[in-house]
């Protein structure tokens, strides 16, 4: 069994990234979660600070009526 088939819900990313733009963090972000091989993510949060953002993006693991790993099936 993987990690993630242990996951309930979804998993939080959170980092500070150089950018100029809430779009360009933002794009960033998701770019990093989908080459962790961590899909379905949305930015949760975005907060500007000198040379560029701290970003939180959540990755869905398991969403409402999935498929759950941890139940064995």
């Amino acid at each position: 069994m993987r990690a993630t088939d242990r996951v309930l819900d979804a998993i939080d990313v959170e980092t500070f990234v150089a950018c100029s733009t809430e779009q360009e963090a933002k794009r960033i972000v998701l770019e990093l979660v989908a080459g962790m091989g961590l899909g379905g993510a949305d930015v949760v949060f975005i907060e500007m600070a000198g040379p560029g953002a701290r970003v939180r993006a959540r990755a869905y693991v398991h969403r409402a009526g999935d498929r759950y790993g941890w139940l064995g099936r």
